[in-house]
């Protein structure tokens, strides 16, 4: 599955084209694709038809005052309805959030916030619902992210999840380690293997809600987890 876009800074991609023996048209080369090629094709896998349910459940659930991590093209900013009274979408990638804006059609009012789910440019206990869909996969700090979300959390608020990683099959997992460091390079950073309820529990976050399962598609790519969390 092709997920959120993990912007590279220009230094970063600099320093990549050095340590790889590229030149000035190499490094051009990854530009393009990181910034024009890749959010096409991450809003493309993101229509897939099998996510609306997931979408469905985990925006129905949402209230107060929303933040989305990594709102990617808006696909999810359709399903937002009371009550829900404001959204704040946050992305890093500028290409995705021009993309959302052309894309917000909610009957709720959003506010789009260009930064990192690391540093989360909001004040503490200012949130009522944090959401986050096919995000944590990308995220290179994700520990650190979901403590942001934490941090951003009012006591009682609740974090609402979907979200695909390591799969509980053995010969599944094989797949997901192997692919991971390739496909990373390709989907903008997505890690296949990543124990997603693990990594919300070690973030300080009590479970109340948790399904898993696979959806149709390539097995180390679709093994979903959907839920929520509380602050614990």
């Amino acid at each position: 599955m092709l997920c959120r876009v993990s912007r590279l800074p220009s230094t970063a991609t600099s320093r990549y084209s050095v340590n790889h023996g590229l030149g000035n048209s190499g490094c051009e080369s990854m530009a393009f694709y990181s910034d024009i090629i890749l959010p096409r094709l991450c809003d493309l896998a993101m229509r897939n038809k099998y996510l609306v349910p997931y979408r469905e459940r985990a925006i129905g659930a949402a209230e107060g005052r929303v933040l989305e991590i990594g709102a990617g093209s808006g696909r999810n900013l359709p399903f937002y309805r009371s009550p829900a009274k404001e959204i704040l979408a946050l992305e890093p990638s500028p290409k995705l959030v021009a993309m959302a804006r052309e894309a917000a059609d909610s009957g709720v009012p959003v506010r789009f916030l260009e930064a990192s789910a690391e540093t989360i440019p909001l004040d503490d206990g200012t949130i009522d619902s944090v959401v986050t869909t096919w995000t944590l996969c990308s995220i290179p700090q994700a520990a650190s992210a979901l403590g942001e979300m934490r941090r951003v959390l009012r006591p009682g608020g609740r974090l609402l999840f979907a979200e695909h990683g390591l799969a509980p099959s053995a010969s599944v997992r094989w797949w997901q380690d192997r692919l991971t460091p390739a496909w990373q390079r390709i989907s903008g950073g997505c890690h296949l293997n990543r124990p997603i309820s693990s990594l919300i529990e070690g973030a300080g976050f009590r479970i109340e809600r948790i399904e898993t399962g696979y959806i149709p598609g390539p097995k180390p790519m679709t093994f979903m987890y959907e839920g929520s969390a509380r602050p614990g």
